[in-house]
């Protein structure tokens, strides 16, 4: 042997059983092979591997046990020495997934230094699971194995599950929380149904309980935390009956206060939705027994029920959310189903909302105007402004889409200025143009809120001494509910714009509760009324009767025509659309007349083709 050079001694003989060697012997191969380790340096090492409270394996670059430890061998349940030759990777099953199998091949072929992996095995004697740390690193003494080395874990890891479990569950409910709610979302909303098997879908029931709010407050947050405990029974005993025969039951989840979850992944369709919704509000129904009390709670309930694909975690719950808010509004203790259309409109309707006010500085808005027609000679008398809204998206806009989103969030008085003032300057040039013609005046609609927000009285003072129009010229309408419960600032407006010449239209009238007595004591000359009532006029003399017809609307509205006059006040009658609607509105005394009949609301030039008419007179429809 002497003379020759056998490398390093295989790690697998560090923990064989040494062989003695007389003195002689061991100092012939010191000298003979300074390279070779003497055997008996390595007894310590092949000591604290015997001996080691972590259980190890040496591993040949081939990935088989070479050697193994009692407490690897106690791990797996097998003694030590039938270990060798196992495969290393099958008994910590590093092969079951794809990154920790590559990284332990690299390992294995020199290529990475060292691989740590948790993995949880299952013991060979009575299969209790037992999470370990498995780490693999090349032995330096020997190149050609590599030291696998697994720590049990499995009571930090327990530990760990149950600081989860308190982290990811509601203490009040014991029902998931709204952080562990959004895993199970986002999971569900990235698997892929290819490999699941599922069907794609997502459904969510989103409830918040009507009438909780004020049993925690009076009675007290004991009792309205008992409440919720026992609510969170009555809705996992849903999910347990809808789950009974499908692959899953619905997740149950508190998102906070009195709002649940219930998450239906792999849903089958908006039906599935339904009848789990249902059912909750079923199990609602029975009266709560609590610290004494028999209390009582509905639920409204918001259903989304969609592909999963396309949807994110955010835009679920905003369709949610905003289906729990229609299924409030539309009287609490139901469920209502998202209804795309419906959220169309909504979203529409905040995108006019953030948009309303730089539309006014971006000059968006324009006026068109409708006649006002003398029902005794037919001739034009005045127009009403109309503000239209030329969105550059939507097109353009009547009032119902935007004023009263203007009035919610005031934009109405920077809007209201400036209709008062265009239409009273186009008011004054129409008179300027048509010299030989009577004036006539322009009517501009006022909502209450320009009379409480601003100084409405200095406005029109200002836009009138600007435009040089008459204060006779302009006339101001305000809807009866407005007018009728005035009082303090809003009368005393009324009465100075009055005692400036201004005319005060009440507009609408007849559709709120009048009280004719009070009507006499406001500053009001002019009385619109309502097109409800000339609707009733859909006959003609000879069809008194006839189906659809109410020949009582005549007797109310001669009635108030009659009671207008005695008091000093005109009566213009809206929404005109027939040539025998204008005669009996004529025949019982109404002064002036407004609608289709005469014209539609039409731009300024068309007004101005009207007064240049050698009549005078208001043509139809143009």
């Amino acid at each position: 042997m002497s003379g020759t050079s056998e490398g390093p001694t295989p790690a697998a003989d560090l923990i064989r059983p040494a062989v003695t060697e007389s003195e002689p012997d061991a100092a012939r191969r010191t000298v003979d092979d300074p390279a070779r380790p003497d055997r008996s340096s390595a007894d310590p090492y092949r000591s604290a591997f015997a001996s080691a409270p972590l259980a190890m394996a040496v591993v040949g670059r081939d990935g088989l046990v070479l050697s193994a430890n009692d407490m690897f061998g106690e791990l797996l349940g097998s003694a030590p020495d039938r270990l060798a030759g196992r495969v290393a990777a099958d008994l910590m099953d590093l092969t079951s997934d794809a990154r920790t199998w590559h990284a332990y091949r690299e390992v294995l072929r020199g290529r990475q230094a060292r691989l740590r992996c948790t993995r949880r095995l299952k013991h060979p004697g009575d299969g209790h699971a037992v999470w370990v740390q498995v780490t693999v690193a090349p032995l330096p003494e020997d190149p050609r194995a590599v030291l696998l080395s697994a720590g049990d874990i499995s009571a930090h890891r327990e530990l760990q599950a149950r600081l989860r479990h308190l982290q990811m569950h509601d203490p009040v409910t014991r029902l998931p929380n709204r952080a562990l709610f959004f895993e199970r979302l986002t999971a569900a909303l990235e698997a892929e149904p290819e490999v699941t098997g599922g069907t794609g879908r997502i459904g969510l029931c989103y409830l918040d309980l009507d009438g909780f709010k004020a049993i925690n407050d009076t009675l007290g947050h004991r009792v309205g935390d008992r409440l919720l405990a026992a609510v969170a029974e009555r809705l996992t005993r849903c999910a347990d009956e809808a789950g009974h025969q499908r692959a899953s039951e619905p997740l149950v989840a508190r998102l906070g206060g009195d709002e649940f979850a219930l998450l239906v992944e792999d849903s089958t369709g908006t039906e599935q939705l339904a009848d789990l919704a249902e059912s909750v509000l079923t199990a609602l129904q029975a009266p709560f027994d609590i610290s004494g009390r028999r209390l009582s709670v509905s639920a409204s309930i918001g259903v989304v029920e969609r592909l999963a694909t396309g949807t994110s975690a955010t835009g679920l719950m905003q369709a949610a959310d905003t289906t729990l808010y229609w299924a409030k509004a539309d009287g609490k203790d139901r469920w209502t189903l998202f209804d795309p259309e419906r959220n169309a409109h909504r979203v529409t309707r905040q995108a006019l909302s953030s948009t309303l006010r730089p539309a006014i500085e971006r000059g968006e808005f324009v006026l068109e105007y409708q006649p006002l027609v003398g029902m005794a000679d037919g001739r034009l008398s005045g127009v009403e402004a109309l503000v239209r809204w030329n969105h550059p998206q939507f097109g353009m806009l009547t009032p119902n889409r935007f004023i009263t989103l203007a009035e919610e969030d005031g934009a109405i008085v920077p809007l209201g200025r400036w209709v008062l003032a265009t239409a009273c300057r186009q008011a004054r040039r129409w008179q300027l143009d048509h010299p030989g013609e009577d004036p006539i005046f322009v009517s501009v609609n006022v909502a209450v809120r320009q009379v409480w927000d601003s100084d409405l009285v200095a406005d029109v003072a200002r836009i009138l001494a600007e435009t040089g129009l008459a204060p006779h010229l302009l006339q101001l309408e305000l809807t009866e509910s407005a007018v009728m419960g005035s009082s303090g600032r809003p009368l005393q407006a009324l009465q100075a714009l009055s005692d400036m010449g201004v005319r005060i239209a009440i507009d609408d009238f007849g559709t709120g509760y009048s009280n004719l007595a009070y009507l006499s004591r406001l500053p009001v000359s002019v009385l619109k009324l309502d097109g409800s009532f000339v609707r009733g006029f859909q006959y003609d003399e000879r069809e008194a009767g006839a189906a659809g017809t109410n020949p009582a609307d005549e007797v109310v509205v001669e009635a108030m025509i009659q009671l207008a006059h005695r008091l000093g006040l005109t009566v213009t009658a809206e929404c005109v659309e027939t040539s025998a609607q204008a005669g009996r509105l004529r025949r019982i005394g109404c002064d002036t007349g407004q609608g289709w009949l005469y014209s539609r609301p039409v731009p300024p030039d068309r007004i101005s083709e009207l007064l240049a008419c050698p009549t005078g007179q208001a043509v139809g429809k143009p």
